[in-house]
């Protein structure tokens, strides 16, 4: 399996040569604890989320990855940002595509479903609100737990 490797504002980090539109969701239970994943790809804890396919909406993608990650159903309930730094690039060894960062970020109700690991995650957690930022992983994604916990929640997309 490949690697992913993230780089932020590295003079070293390779050019990059996609733009491909991804979606994470924060699934935030009743008893104020974050879904979170651990990725095979690069050991670090992360949203769930992945690339939106061609012919879904985000909403079907996010929930789709969702599931796909975690094994829980979830009901997107907003929009908390939109992440487009050109600065922040992802390497995927696998291909050696390096994509330019476009993450759009949900917030999500959890609706169904048991924890479930899978490919693209080896442990899958209720992480409580407070120790989700303090988890290992990289700085783009411990920025959309932040700005989550923040409450900068917009509105549903359909």
């Amino acid at each position: 399996m490949g690697r992913r490797i993230d780089y932020y504002d590295d003079p070293n980090a390779p050019e990059a040569n996609s733009l491909v539109p991804a979606v994470n969701v924060v699934v935030e239970n009743n008893n104020g604890e974050i879904l979170m994943i651990r990725r095979t790809d690069n050991d670090n804890w992360a949203l769930p989320g992945g690339a939106i396919d061609l012919g879904e909406s985000v909403t079907q993608a996010a929930i789709r990855e969702t599931k796909e990650e975690t094994g829980i159903d979830v009901e997107i309930t907003g929009l908390v940002g939109i992440y487009s730094d050109p600065k922040h690039v992802i390497h995927y060894t696998s291909n050696d595509e390096v994509r330019q960062e476009f993450s759009i970020l949900l917030s999500g109700s959890p609706r169904g479903g048991d924890l479930e690991t899978s490919e693209e995650s080896y442990e899958v957690s209720w992480i409580p609100k407070a120790q989700a930022p303090t988890k290992k992983m990289h700085a783009s994604m411990r920025l959309r737990i932040v700005d989550y916990l923040e409450q900068k929640v917009g509105p549903v997309l359909s």
